[in-house]
């Protein structure tokens, strides 16, 4: 008797027959489903359509790095390109390496990303694996390679590119190199010129080889040192000590301030003995009529070891302060 008084709840389940306590429960289920809808209902979730919720309508687009190649005068460019977080379009700035490019600076680039722009950094022809021949007179025309590719409609679209928005950044020979791409591309809004070589007013006043005589010698010594060929391909030290000689007035930055003018350009120095050449510089922007020209100079030396982060924040701020909002 016992045995069938334990299993009549079982059972009732099983037919369909409720007891009291599953007659509470369900009305109380009801009641829970009830006030749900109603909930869903004013907060906009039910018979709203899929695009009316929010971030329904674009899913966010997370940074991303691509490898790049791009073509320039028969040879493919090598690199990367760091992309922003976001839909776009971003800020966007290209960085060019120094002879040969041991430093590369993609801490300002890594800085600059998370902050919201994209960055190209590239190698020239020649340089670091790339094919081709690597000259300065190259290295200028692979920076006005990287200018147009940023500035094309199709990449912007395809990037994410604002190109009301784009700088160069430059440092060592890359700061000559940027100097030629803002004068070539009327496109790009605004440059940064971090410790430049001044090719060619660097010849005449004896900086580079720090020798009694300019001769292609003495330029050729100085050019071979550190290690400065090692990365380079289809050149010499003395067929690159013949070109700086040949075209020592279109390897001047300060014959380009004409065309450069009235962009805002940021000229940064450091101890290591450029300073004052890049000064000129900044100067012969000024004599053509630019008046957004800052200066600043760093207490360190040409890597500007020690002092990296406040290199990138204090671009940054001027990148925010002086280019197109």
């Amino acid at each position: 008797m016992s045995s069938v008084g334990a299993a009549a709840p079982l059972e009732s389940a099983a037919t369909g027959v409720y007891t009291s306590g599953m007659k509470i429960f369900m009305k109380n289920s009801r009641i829970i489903v009830v006030l749900a809808f109603l909930v869903a209902v004013l907060n906009g979730g039910v018979f709203a359509s899929p695009q009316s919720k929010p971030g329904a309508s674009a899913v966010t687009k997370r940074a991303a790095t691509e490898q790049m190649a791009i073509a320039s005068h028969g040879a493919n460019l090598l690199g990367v390109f760091y992309l922003a977080a976001g839909a776009g379009p971003h800020p966007t700035a290209i960085i060019f390496h120094g002879f040969p490019g041991y430093e590369q600076n993609l801490d300002i680039a890594q800085f600059l990303r998370a902050r919201g722009w994209n960055v190209l950094a590239m190698h020239y022809r020649g340089s670091w694996g790339v094919k081709g021949d690597f000259s300065f007179k190259h290295a200028a025309e692979d920076a006005d390679t990287q200018a147009q590719f940023v500035l094309d409609e199709a990449n912007a679209r395809k990037y994410g590119i604002d190109t009301r928005r784009v700088m160069v950044i430059g440092h060592s020979m890359g700061g000559f190199v940027a100097a030629s791409a803002i004068a070539h591309n009327k496109g790009v809004a605004g440059a940064v010129i971090i410790s430049a070589w001044n090719i060619g007013a660097d010849y005449q006043s004896h900086q580079h080889t720090g020798a009694s005589a300019n001769t292609i010698e003495n330029e050729a010594k100085g050019l071979e040192s550190d290690g400065n060929l090692l990365p380079l391909a289809g050149t010499s030290a003395e067929t690159l000590a013949q070109e700086i000689r040949d075209h020592q007035s279109a390897l001047n930055m300060n014959n380009l301030a004409p065309a450069t003018a009235p962009r805002p350009v940021f000229v940064i120095t450091a101890n290591e003995g450029l300073a004052p050449m890049d000064h000129a510089f900044a100067e012969a922007l000024r004599k053509a009529g630019d008046t957004h020209v800052a200066e600043r100079h760093w207490n360190t030396d040409h890597s500007y070891s020690g002092e990296r982060a406040e290199l990138s924040s204090a671009i940054f701020d001027w990148a925010r302060a002086y280019l197109p909002r």
